[in-house]
């Protein structure tokens, strides 16, 4: 069953606006995509009825225990989490990073070491770095292979060891949309007793995300990069969550997962999260668990992703001067995501940005907090790259308009309007 994507397109507000007569032609998606009509009324409904704090007796702090509650169940599906007590909310991802770093370096001594990689965004990079600095760690940092845009996992191999206390590499990259082999880093990490934390904010909105194949400990993602609202989300082996000393004050819980949850967590958010994830298993046919339908529904994405993002780079491929970086090969295109990065001869990437948001369309510039890939390639100094990214709202026109916009300023000749 092909995804419906008028029917999908009309589900979002935002892709139905006009600025000064153009339609908006999100391609920013990368940095936050847009919610269905769904999210926007779970949110205002919670606020209206259920604006409450939690545990009380009262009916809007009963409606905010249930709200919580089902954020939690939600996340725990699409996760393939064995339970929702391993799910934690926080603000970002990058909070959660940050606290969980001071969590885990409880249990690091001066000489342990962590592994880092040079494919990943900074938010799985200098949490761990100021870490190593406040308690005489070593970080070692995975090579990026500029000629295949992927790991180098025999580098990789060889930089485990005794000291290995903690691998924290990407599930995708947020720069290339290369999809990293968290098995296989995960099973040679476990091989050294070291734990793995992955970061799934980039693939989350693309690929089925499996916490059980995966094989990793812990791994965080964002509902606003899956059409949901500004949140984070945490999930890790409840065993492992069990065993860690969290920073908590005197009265919060001691269970999981209210434990990590510190300070009141933003309900309405929760209630945005659920509705983003029930709008997910929606898109599957209405057979199976919630759990059953987000898996086949994902893969749905993927495989009209997989389809848009061919399109898409064969289309930049045929503008003078632009070079993509990352895989570009069509038999591959299975192993990224639809984020593409690139570099047009003659045209800084701000410039370009620029003029895209001249015909109203969004895109980044710059290194989009990816300094380590960019620096890997020789890309920062020249102000990184212009990034656009796909999803499953996207549609072919969206392709046509972008090329176009670019050819116009790779020939210096000037589109209608």
């Amino acid at each position: 069953m092909p995804l419906d994507i008028d029917t999908i397109r009309n589900q979002f507000p935002a892709l139905a606006l006009e600025d000064a007569g153009r339609r908006r032609i999100y391609l920013d998606n990368p940095a936050g995509t847009q919610v269905p009509q769904t999210v926007i009324d779970a949110m205002a409904d919670c606020l209206v009825n259920a604006n409450a704090n939690l545990g009380g007796p009262f009916c809007s702090s009963v409606a905010a225990d249930a709200i919580a509650g089902g954020a939690h169940v939600a996340m725990a599906d699409l996760l393939n989490a064995r339970s929702s007590r391993e799910i934690v909310f926080g603000a970002n991802m990058t909070t959660l990073t940050f606290q969980f770093s001071r969590v885990l370096g409880r249990r690091f001594e001066a000489g342990d070491e962590i592994i880092v990689s040079e494919l990943d965004h900074d938010a799985n990079v200098s949490p761990w770095y100021l870490l190593a600095r406040d308690l005489g760690l070593t970080v070692r940092k995975i090579r990026l292979d500029p000629e295949t845009f992927r790991l180098d996992y025999d580098h990789y191999e060889s930089l485990l060891g005794d000291r290995t206390r903690l691998v924290c590499v990407g599930h995708a990259s947020n720069l290339l949309g290369t999809i990293n082999d968290i098995p296989r880093i995960a099973t040679a990490a476990h091989a050294r007793g070291a734990l793995v934390f992955a970061d799934a904010v980039h693939s989350a909105p693309h690929v089925p995300i499996d916490v059980q194949t995966l094989g990793c400990d812990l791994l965080v993602c964002s509902p606003y990069k899956f059409f949901g609202p500004h949140q984070g989300v945490l999930w890790g082996r409840e065993s492992l969550l069990d065993s860690l000393e969290p920073y908590k004050l005197r009265p919060a819980p001691d269970s999981l997962p209210g434990r990590y949850e510190t300070g009141t967590q933003s309900h309405e958010g929760m209630a945005g999260v659920t509705a983003a994830v029930d709008y997910l298993a929606a898109l599957a046919p209405e057979n199976g668990s919630r759990r059953e339908r987000l898996r086949t529904a994902m893969e749905l994405i993927h495989q009209y992703e997989t389809e848009l993002c061919g399109a898409l780079i064969e289309r930049l491929q045929a503008v003078d001067g632009l070079t993509i970086h990352g895989i570009t090969a069509a038999g591959e295109l299975s192993q990224r995501t639809p984020t593409v990065s690139f570099t047009l001869a003659g045209h800084h990437p701000e410039a370009i940005a620029e003029h895209l948001a001249g015909h109203n369309i969004f895109a980044w510039s710059g290194h989009s907090y990816a300094v380590e890939p960019c620096s890997a390639l020789g890309l920062l100094e020249g102000g990184g790259v212009l990034r656009v990214g796909l999803v499953h709202y996207n549609v072919e026109d969206d392709i046509e308009a972008l090329a176009a916009a670019l050819e116009e300023l790779a020939t210096g000749q000037q589109l209608s309007a």
